[in-house]
């Protein structure tokens, strides 16, 4: 699937995709945040090792902080320039730069579909309302002083704003943020992007919520009652171990109630 826009194509190049599509089935999650902060005594922030570790044994991959480690790691062992940038309300991604200069945002904690082109002297670049890059939604950019306004557009009308701040961040500090954000138990939260032959789906649990998101609308699943149901459900469509799923949910039930 190519996507071009009157001649333009903001999609990464094939270099960058090769290195992105690793993490397709990677679920964004909170789950292992809950469940490893019961292990851990000193350090939250898991290092790369343990989190492959993880993967491989229970299925986990991690919130926003641990995905964009992760992903920076694999884009430096193939070479490529890259680093973490924040939001204003501490959600991390990705800048990667290509083999020509060109640098792409990368999302995968908010489960973006594919890096999106952000190079203004592109002669690809484009601020007009693009499809495929975000489950259920249009994107629209919009390039400001080292700082990029993605407007979100659901098939309602519904519109949503992010801003990331396009200055670097340092390794260093992105430990700190991530560990800062490990401590910091609030509820659990799964994110999926399910690819079909037609388009990418986006299943969601959120407060003991789940739904699918995609170009046609938003579809909420049945309300389930227990811990354990939940855990089934999570568990099926994330591909997380269930016995993490459960513990998670009960370290998380005893910090908020489920409602």
């Amino acid at each position: 699937m190519k996507l071009i826009m009157g001649g333009r194509d903001l999609r990464a190049t094939q270099d960058v995709l090769s290195i992105w599509r690793k993490f397709d089935n990677f679920p964004m999650e909170t789950i292992t945040k809950a469940w490893y902060f019961q292990l851990a005594s000193e350090f939250k922030q898991r290092t790369i090792e343990q989190m492959k570790t993880h993967r491989g044994q229970y299925g986990t991959s991690g919130n926003c902080f641990d995905l964009a480690m992760w992903l920076i790691h694999e884009f430096r062992q193939e070479k490529f320039t890259s680093y973490a940038i924040l939001t204003p309300d501490s959600h991390v991604a990705v800048v990667v730069l290509n083999e020509n200069g060109d640098r792409y945002l990368c999302d995968l904690g908010d489960q973006w579909i594919e890096p999106i082109l952000i190079e203004q002297n592109n002669e690809d670049y484009t601020e007009e309302f693009i499809d495929n890059f975000f489950p259920g939604a249009q994107v629209k950019l919009e390039s400001q002083v080292n700082s990029l306004l993605v407007t979100y557009r659901r098939p309602n009308g519904k519109e949503s704003k992010q801003k990331y701040i396009l200055d670097p961040i340092s390794d260093e500090r992105l430990i700190a943020e991530g560990e800062k954000t490990q401590r910091t138990l609030r509820t659990a939260l799964v994110e999926r992007r399910i690819f079909t032959d037609s388009h990418v789906i986006h299943w969601e649990f959120d407060n003991y919520i789940s739904f699918f998101s995609s170009m046609d609308g938003k579809q909420i699943e049945k309300k389930l009652q227990t811990i354990e149901e939940w855990a089934e459900r999570i568990g099926n469509v994330s591909g997380i171990d269930k016995k993490i799923i459960r513990n998670a949910l009960e370290v998380y039930s005893k910090k908020s109630p489920q409602n």
